[in-house]
């Protein structure tokens, strides 16, 4: 059995986990997520905690076993306390700053990066290169964070781009003259 898939996911006191056929819905005090599970998995609710189980030992199966208590716990976690990731720019006139629903990015390019912002998630700059994306979905997060770093990730000479905070970026050393 997976050892992922067979932990058992304890429930906080705020949060309520309501499960529906194939569908499970965790409401807590950040917001509201739902998932729907794959087909040969089912999840139990014991009292405090829920278990997620597969039908049988098909490869699929195992696959999407640990992969749907993951999510699950990502959901709980996500209700109770949200995710937060920040990002840092460096370079000599490089800002961002957040202009309605768009996150305005200068990074060096002769027009500005305007970034459509979801509406789940809070993304506040401070500093004008400081950047903080915060939201209840891991996935949608993440996956925001990594397409701000996309436009200028972080080049090894100079060390300008967008990057994570506390990544490390390998510098290299230019050409030199002989």
């Amino acid at each position: 059995m997976s050892r992922v898939g067979k932990q058992h996911i304890s429930i906080p006191a705020k949060v309520t986990v309501k499960v529906t056929g194939a569908n499970v819905h965790v409401e807590g005090p950040k917001g509201k997520l739902d998932y729907e599970l794959p087909e040969g998995i089912s999840v139990k609710q014991e009292g405090t905690s829920v278990a997620v189980n597969r039908s049988s030992d098909v490869r699929t199966q195992k696959a999407l076993h640990g992969t749907a208590q993951r999510l699950i716990t990502n959901m709980v976690k996500g209700v109770s306390e949200g995710f937060r990731k920040d990002l840092e720019i460096q370079g000599v006139g490089f800002r961002a700053s957040v202009k309605g629903a768009n996150l305005d990015l200068s990074l060096g390019y002769s027009h500005p990066v305007l970034h459509p912002i979801p509406k789940t998630l809070k993304v506040a700059v401070v500093e004008n290169t400081k950047i903080s994306v915060e939201g209840i979905d891991k996935q949608l997060v993440g996956q925001f964070a990594a397409d701000v770093r996309s436009y200028y990730p972080p080049e090894p000479y100079k060390g300008k781009g967008v990057r994570y905070v506390g990544e490390y970026v390998r510098r290299k050393e230019g050409k030199s003259v002989k």
